[in-house]
């Protein structure tokens, strides 16, 4: 199997990557990445894309693959609220709609996050714009969604682009996980779920934190 991989340098797509290289039944991981990133292995195709919001160059990777996991995001922290949009809604829609184009029964698996509003009222900014990138998402035309929503994630591997603030309370992650378990996912066990998910597709299009917890430590 072939996977196209967004966001690889960050948290989630980094430790996705990891576990795709141990993975037999993944023959190629293609990163569709910004900057070369640190993980270098034989399965790994590394493409250098600048611009999220048009994949024109990059047909030959879409059309090979059978599935893309999107990784790609940033913390509502980092940026102002028009760039979060931008990255968040725009960069994903703009990729389905070029997959619907390309490669139109790739399988499209979003990582989305605990809280996503799918009626889109939510005042908070994260669970509104995750729940229209959902929405988006299932309209886009492409007929093999799965969405994932993990909780708070625990870094496997320490990841040096983290944002700062959650560099200061991933040392409280083993607390929350003694009192509320449900809300935390170690970053492999969510990578094993999105490639198990990937691999086998669902009966389903959505899976919440305490099904991918299960799933990925089942693995």
């Amino acid at each position: 199997m072939k996977i196209l991989i967004t966001g690889a340098t960050g948290l989630v797509g980094a430790e996705t990557v990891r576990q795709a290289i141990l993975d037999d039944a993944i023959d190629e991981i293609i990163v569709l990445v910004r900057n070369q990133p640190d993980i270098t292995h034989p399965k790994i195709t590394v493409v250098l894309h600048k611009d999220f919001l048009n994949y024109a160059g990059t047909e030959e990777y879409f059309k090979r693959a059978n599935a893309v996991i999107w990784c790609l995001g940033i913390s509502q922290t980092q940026v102002s609220k028009e760039k979060y949009i931008e990255i968040t809604y725009d960069y994903t829609i703009a990729c389905a709609k070029f997959c619907l184009a390309v490669n139109p029964s790739i399988r499209f698996l979003f990582v989305s996050g605990d809280g996503a509003d799918r009626t889109e009222k939510s005042r908070t900014l994260f669970s509104r714009i995750k729940g229209k990138t959902e929405n988006a998402l299932f309209a886009s035309g492409l007929n093999n969604i799965i969405i994932a929503r993990p909780d708070a994630v625990n870094p496997k591997h320490k990841n040096p682009r983290a944002p700062f603030l959650y560099k200061l309370i991933y040392p409280l992650f083993p607390l929350v996980e003694r009192v509320a378990p449900s809300k935390i996912i170690w970053s492999d066990t969510l990578a094993k779920a999105l490639l198990y998910l990937t691999k086998k597709g669902a009966d389903k299009n959505t899976f919440e934190n305490v099904e991918l917890r299960k799933l990925g430590s089942s693995l």
